[in-house]
This record gives C-alpha cells, structure tokens and sequence, in this order.
C-alpha cells in the first residue's frame, strides 16, 4: 500500500499547488502578466480567515459555520488581493513598453512589501487555521483517507470546476478566454482590456486564496508563508506550458508525485531539488512545457 498512500500524497499536492499555477497560466494567457505577487495574496489570505476564525467565527457564529465562513473569507480576501495588484500593476503598465519584464518586477516587488507589511502588522510568529473538515476517516482498500486530504482535493476540483464553467458560460468568462486566444483581436472587437483584467486577477487571487486555507490544513500562515506555494505555482506552469491549462494540471500532478516520491524514500529536505531536475528535463524534451504553446501574439 506505499504506492498508494503516495499516490494519494501526490494527488492532495496537487491539488493545492494546481490552483496556483492554474491562475499563473491564466493570467499569463489572458493579460500578460506573469504575477509574482501571488505570495503576497497568499499571506493575505491565510492572516484574513484566520482573523475572521479568531475573532468572528469563534465569539459569534454556530461551529458548523466555521468551514464555510473561514473558506469564504480566504476566496474573497484572495479576490481582494488580485484586484489591488490589477489596479496598482496592470492598468497602470499593460500599455507601456517592456510590460512583460516591468510586471514582474512590479508584482515582484509588491510581494516583496506586502509580506514585510504582514510581518510588521502580525509579528514573525506563525498563525494556524482550525481544522476545515474535521477528524474522520474513510478506508478504501486498505487505504485511509483522512477527512483534511479529502476535503482538500474535494475543494480544489470543485473551484476549478466552477472556474471552467463560468468562463464557458458567462459573458465576462467568454471574454477572459477571447483574451487567452488572441488579446490583440479581442480588444479589437471591443472587450475592455483593464475590465477583463480586473475580472481575471479577482478570479485568479480567490484561486490562491482558498489554496492558502487549504495549505493552512498542513502548514502555518506566515508572512512569508506564500513564497513556497508561489516558487511551486509558477514551477508547474511553466512545466506545464504557460497559457495551458490542461498543462498546468497534468504538471500538478506529476509534480505532486515527484515530491510525494521524495518525501517517502530520500527526505523532505530534498523536495525542491528533484522537482526542479524533473522540470529541467522536461523543459529540456518539450522547451514549451507538457502541452502549453505559447501564443504567437505573445512572440511577436
């Protein structure tokens, strides 16, 4: 049964750091931008439901509230955080030269200021979330399922379901993937390049928002906390093909099972060292990722 408690590592890996570089790739394919502040949203996050899960849910709301309200508050911190990285990044750049190198350097940087922010506001000491899902457990052929990595996979697939339903179904999710396909043509034909962009960065940050409270199940929040998930997301995007989503996914997961691989025969220590060898190699076969194309309006 090794092979499948590590399976059933990789697969809540990737689950948690798929929603990451899911809204990497997004982000890149739609408005490129390749968002470095994605840490700084993820902190934010994680210290806002965690305030809401000391001071609200615990003084004023039924226990059986507290999952849902402490969720909730993670996704919509994260939206916040996206929108203030649109309106002081991209509506500011996206039409100026060298917009590309300047967003990341901008993005870089209000990571940078927004964990030291935190760590001034929050003191270096580390916060941790209540359990999410409880203590149950459910075995399954001689697995068991503990109810946090259940709930986590459970949560990540159902926020990218809706993620791909409502851009394939709303007005403004069609014209977020207008965008991913060709931006040029698609402001062309009218589509607001800063509204679409601020829809994009909200939906993207509520990605990395509830990623924070799911990561808060097994880690602490800190200020800094968002630096590891942000390095991993970005990781598997580009492992997966910036712009793919379909890449970002499969790079998840094998990169979940890479560290998974790790963990059980070599040490936690040695995590990052493998994934970025795997990545390396698949970068070196496939120099676009597993299955992303970069688009050619991006190139010229």
């Amino acid at each position: 049964m090794d092979i499948a408690f590590i399976f059933v590592n990789a697969i809540t890996v990737a689950a948690i750091y798929g929603l990451i570089a899911v809204a990497v790739s997004i982000t890149w394919s739609s408005l490129g931008l390749i968002n470095l502040a994605y840490g700084f949203i993820y902190s934010f996050a994680g210290y806002s439901a965690w305030l809401v899960a000391t001071y609200v849910a615990r003084q004023y709301l039924d226990p059986a509230l507290h999952p849902f309200v402490i969720a909730a508050t993670g996704i919509l911190a994260g939206a916040l955080g996206g929108i203030l990285v649109c309106l002081v990044v991209f509506i500011p750049l996206h039409d100026k030269p060298a917009f590309t190198s300047r967003g990341m350097i901008a993005t870089l940087a209000i990571s940078l200021i927004g964990s030291q922010l935190l760590l001034m506001a929050f003191g270096p000491t580390a916060k941790s979330l209540p359990e999410l899902f409880g203590r149950w457990r459910v075995k399954f052929m001689d697995i068991t399922l503990t109810a946090d990595k259940i709930g986590i996979v459970v949560c990540s697939a159902l926020m990218l379901a809706v993620v791909v339903m409502w851009m394939r179904s709303s007005r403004r999710g069609l014209e977020i993937r207008a965008m991913m396909m060709n931006p040029h043509a698609a402001s062309i034909v009218g589509i607001g390049i800063r509204r679409t962009g601020i829809y994009v960065m909200a939906l993207t940050g509520a990605m990395a928002g509830l990623a924070a409270v799911l990561l808060s199940q097994t880690y602490f929040i800190s200020p800094f906390s968002g630096l590891t998930p942000l390095i991993k997301g970005v990781s598997i995007a580009l492992c997966g093909g910036l712009g793919s989503i379909q890449g970002a996914v499969i790079a998840a997961i094998l990169l979940g099972l890479v560290e998974a691989l790790t963990n059980k025969f070599m040490g936690g220590q040695y995590v990052l060292m493998t994934q970025f060898l795997f990545i390396i190699l698949v970068l070196i076969v496939r120099p676009r990722g597993i299955s992303g194309l970069l688009d050619k309006a991006r190139e010229q």
